[in-house]
């Protein structure tokens, strides 16, 4: 296909600033992504068994909940009652006392308590402050790190819905430039001295192969990101008094406030939830507002082949005190075109479709994409390179070119080992009895970003390269090696699951760990074959440095 030259060039142009301004960002969200496909086995992996409470039978249920609601107001403002049992569950019901935050994302500083019965049948409830390992990384994944916030929003949400919007230009102008050798060139890697030249086919091979799934998800952060200022719109234009979300009041009807005496019982939400659904297993109920004047329970309904709106479960509502069904717009029969639309991006993004095997290729699209802007900052890197002439002196590089090189490094580097150096630290956190284990997440990651971020720009791009990938290599390693020391020492207090979910975690860090080690050793390699005319030149002990594979030779 032919495309004019001044077309190509103007969206040449596009695609190479927009990815450079969004890239970082969106790395740490694809790379973070990628980990929360699993988020409930980091939680399993993290939950430490001593705070973990008897779940209930299921003919115990309804008289827990009862027993809960009557006992504790709080939790008719919010009640998880869980069905099914895991390591990350510490108790067949939880809730928190006060949420002061009223926003999107976790409260670290709330009281949680959970709860169950005693063997004399009374409610035994224990305050507890819950690990969040996986809430914490999916925030990551939301914010790219980025603090602050925006009215009830985090900040870096809005500015991650900004960079989709940028991200989908940059996908279309990408298209557009292999437009003219697409089919010639499609799954075309050349390997050779023009390093170059392989990264570049890399980088266009991955972006290809992967379009429909980078749409989705360019689209998805956009409406995820500003999807409150589109309710918003909508309520004020169309819908006004109407609400949004149930059925509306009948003609002069006046919602009543309700009493929670006459809560059904939970079996019974739960068998209506199953004739409604005959093919969903439910998972969990989550009461909320009980004693609002629209009160409504919120089921989890699980089944691999459908698709669902969470990212594990689809969601059916049910009025607790007349057993009404609400919120049916996922259940096979009764959904409309709008539902759908709806489900299908949400599983569409969230990989909440056909089982664990689905989950698997959206952690190593995650990872491929986290690979794409990585490579791209570099290509950017080195298509700035000033080349040494025949017969002329050495050019000085660029210094916004080192400045680029630098922060690529030290923020896709260091966020990597952060996350893991966080991961490790949750069960060393409860060894060393830190009081606030979710606090000692956030220090660790922002710690070893810093820290590795700082490394990279005082010693630059070049000599910071090997030494961050051993760091990530250390990182992804410390997670198998302290549930190995757990299996080993048990006197070390550490503790080991050997649940497939756990599992999975150990071996899926051991695997990155190899990974970095291979690129340590390999840019090492290209350190000593590098050109003396690029930002990578390093002019040590005889030898000559490139970056994590940019220029360097095979």
């Amino acid at each position: 296909m032919k495309v004019s030259s001044d077309i190509l060039r103007v969206y040449k142009a596009l695609h190479t600033w927009v990815g450079i301004g969004t890239g970082l960002l969106l790395f740490i969200g694809f790379f973070a992504g990628a980990l929360t496909m699993f988020k409930q086995s980091l939680d399993r992996w993290s939950a430490p068994p001593a705070q973990q409470l008897a779940m209930v039978k299921s003919n115990e249920l309804d008289m827990l909940v009862s027993g809960v609601m009557q006992q504790f107001p709080d939790a008719r403002q919010q009640l998880v009652v869980h069905l099914e049992s895991a390591e990350h569950i510490s108790a067949p019901v939880e809730w928190q006392s006060q949420d002061e935050d009223g926003g999107h994302g976790p409260d670290l500083d709330g009281e949680y308590w959970h709860a169950t019965l005693n063997a004399a049948g009374e409610v035994q409830a224990e305050s507890i402050r819950p690990s969040m390992l996986g809430d914490l990384i999916d925030l990551l994944h939301q914010t790219a790190g980025i603090p602050g916030t925006v009215g009830h929003e985090y900040l870096g949400v809005q500015i991650l819905g900004l960079a989709g919007i940028l991200y989908f230009l940059a996908l279309v102008s990408g298209l557009i430039i292999l437009l003219p050798t697409l089919v010639k060139d499609f799954f075309l890697i050349r390997r050779g001295k023009n390093r170059k030249r392989f990264w570049l086919d890399a980088h266009n091979v991955i972006g290809i192969t992967s379009l429909p799934f980078h749409l989705i998800i360019a689209f998805t952060v956009v409406v995820f990101a500003f999807h409150d200022s589109f309710y918003g719109s909508l309520k004020a234009v169309v819908y006004q008094d109407t609400p949004m979300f149930g059925a509306p009041p009948a003609a002069g009807e006046r919602p009543q406030a309700r009493i929670v005496d006459q809560l059904l019982p939970p079996t019974e939400l739960i068998r209506r939830i199953e004739q409604a659904a005959p093919d969903f297993k439910v998972t969990e109920l989550v009461y909320m507002q009980v004693e609002s004047p629209r009160p409504i329970v919120r089921a989890g309904i699980y089944n691999p082949q459908y698709l669902v709106r969470g990212p594990l479960t689809g969601y059916v509502g049910i009025n607790p005190y007349n057993g009404e069904l609400t919120m049916t717009g996922m259940l096979p029969g009764k959904s409309n075109v709008w539902s759908d639309i709806v489900v299908t991006f949400f599983a569409l993004h969230f990989g909440s479709f056909a089982g664990e095997w689905v989950r698997w290729v959206y952690f190593l699209l995650g990872l491929s994409g986290a690979f794409l802007f990585y490579s791209g900052n570099l290509l950017w890197i080195e298509s700035r390179r000033k080349k040494q002439k025949r017969g002329q002196p050495l050019p000085q590089q660029a210094r916004n070119t080192r400045l680029m090189a630098a922060l690529t490094i030290g923020v896709s580097l260091g966020s990597v080992a952060g996350i893991g150096f966080a991961i490790a630290a949750g069960k060393w956190g409860h060894v060393a009895a830190v009081a606030d284990i979710n606090s000692l997440y956030l220090q660790v990651y922002y710690l070893v970003f810093l820290l590795a971020l700082t490394f990279a720009f005082m010693r630059g791009g070049a000599r910071a390269a090997v030494p961050l990938l051993w760091l990530c290599a250390l990182a992804s390693a410390l997670i198998p090696v302290t549930s190995a020391l757990a299996v080993l020492m048990p006197s070390t207090g550490l503790w080991f699951y050997n649940s497939a979910a756990t599992l999975a975690v150990d071996f899926t860090a051991l695997l990155l760990a190899l990974a970095f080690i291979f690129a340590a050793y390999r840019t090492q390699r290209g350190l000593q074959r590098a050109n003396a005319d690029t930002v990578w030149h390093i002019e040590e002990s005889g030898h000559k440095a490139e970056p994590a594979g940019i220029g360097a030779g095979s």
